[in-house]
C-alpha cells in the first residue's frame, strides 16, 4: 500500500496555509485559503474541510490516502479534546470544538494544537532544532510567541498556555500597555510593534537624524524593518532601540534557559529575519545572564523554515498523535 500523507493546516487570522506532506516530513503540496472571520469564525472548519477535497480533486487522489489533520490554531488548547478555549482575532469564545467540527466535516481524524506550538514542533523536526529533543522557540512578529519542547514533546501546562514568553512581565516592569491586559509584557517590546514604539518615542524626543529620521518626518511613522536598516547604517537611534530590544530579550531567554537548560533556542517570526544586527547583542546578553552551565550548552540560532513551520509542524502532530 503506498504511503498515506500528512495535512498540515496552519490556521491565521488573515490566511490559512494547508500542506501534503510525507510521513518524512516534505511538502509535497502547499497552498493557502482566506480565513473567513465572519459569523463568529463558523465557517472556518467548512472551509477547510472544501480546501481539501478540492486539492484532492485536482491532483486526482483521494481521501483514502490521507493519514489525519494536524491544525495548528492560535489561542490555549486542550491536546486531548482539541477545544480552543479561546481565540478572540478568529471570532471564538468559550470553548471552541475545532477538533470535532473539522473531523465531522472531514471524516478525518484530527489533532489541534496552539500555533506557536505547532512552529516549534516543525523547526524541531525539519528546521533549526535539527532534531534537538530539548528546544524553545520564540516567535518574534507583530506579537511574541514561544513554545517549549521537553524530551521531544510540547509542554502544554494545566490549560495549554505553556509557552507564553510574550507576556513575560518581569521584564520591563511598568512598562508600556500589552494587549493581554498588563503592563511590560516581552511583547511589548522585542515584537516588531514594540520596536516601532521605542523607536516613535526616540524620534518623538528629536533624535531625527540620518535616513531614520528623514523617514519619520515624511510618512509620520517607521516600520521595524526601518529600525533594522538604520541599525546596519550605524545611525545612533536605531543602534539604541537594538539594543534596548536585545537587553530585554537577551534577558528573558536566559531566564527561560536557566530554567528548562535547552540544547537551542530557536527565534523565528519576522523580526528575527534581522539577522546579526539583532542575534549579536542578544547573545551577549544572553551569556551575560545566564547560568555558565546553562549558557555554554544552549545555542541560539535563526529558524530556516519560515512560513512552512507550521504546516510541517502540524503534520508532526499527525504522524506522532494519530494511530496508524
Amino acid at each position: 500500500m503506498a504511503e498515506k500523507w500528512l495535512v498540515g493546516v496552519d490556521l491565521g487570522g488573515t490566511t490559512t496555509k494547508i500542506a501534503f506532506i510525507s510521513f518524512y516530513g516534505e511538502i509535497l503540496n502547499k497552498w493557502e485559503i482566506p480565513t473567513d472571520k465572519s459569523n463568529e469564525g463558523k465557517n472556518i472548519p467548512t472551509d477547510i474541510a472544501k480546501a481539501i477535497d478540492h486539492k484532492l480533486d485536482e491532483l486526482a487522489h483521494s481521501k483514502n490516502e490521507i493519514h489525519g489533520i494536524g491544525i495548528g490554531a492560535p489561542g490555549p488548547v486542550d491536546l486531548t479534546s482539541g477545544i480552543i478555549y479561546e481565540a478572540v482575532n478568529l471570532g471564538w469564545k468559550d470553548q471552541y470544538p475545532l477538533k470535532d467540527l473539522l473531523e465531522v466535516e472531514t471524516s478525518l481524524p484530527v489533532v489541534v494544537d496552539n500555533d506557536a506550538n505547532v512552529a516549534a514542533l516543525g523547526e524541531m523536526w525539519k528546521g533549526a532544532g535539527n532534531g534537538a529533543k530539548d528546544l524553545v522557540c520564540v516567535t518574534l512578529g507583530t506579537g511574541v510567541g514561544g513554545g517549549v519542547i521537553a524530551n521531544g514533546d510540547i509542554v502544554h501546562g494545566k490549560r495549554g498556555a505553556a509557552g507564553e514568553i510574550g507576556h513575560i512581565t518581569s521584564i520591563a516592569v511598568g512598562g508600556a500597555p500589552c494587549n493581554c491586559g498588563k503592563s511590560g509584557c516581552l511583547e511589548t517590546i522585542a515584537s516588531a510593534t514594540g520596536i516601532v514604539r521605542l523607536a516613535h518615542e526616540a524620534l518623538q524626543k528629536g533624535q531625527q537624524e540620518g535616513k531614520l529620521g528623514e523617514i519619520f518626518r515624511e510618512y509620520g511613522q517607521v516600520s521595524a524593518k526601518d529600525v533594522f536598516d538604520a541599525a546596519r547604517n550605524g545611525e545612533k537611534s536605531a543602534l539604541e532601540v537594538i539594543e534596548n530590544v536585545a537587553s530585554h530579550l537577551g534577558v528573558a531567554l536566559a531566564n527561560i534557559a536557566n530554567t528548562l537548560n535547552p540544547e537551542k533556542i530557536v527565534l523565528g517570526g519576522g523580526v528575527s529575519r534581522a539577522g546579526d544586527i539583532l542575534l549579536g547583542p542578544v547573545k551577549e546578553n544572553f551569556l551575560k545572564h545566564s547560568f555558565p552551565s546553562v549558557a555554554k550548552s544552549t545555542e541560539i540560532a535563526i529558524a530556516t523554515l519560515g512560513n512552512d513551520a507550521g504546516v510541517i509542524g502540524a503534520a508532526w502532530l499527525v504522524k506522532n498523535k494519530i494511530s496508524l
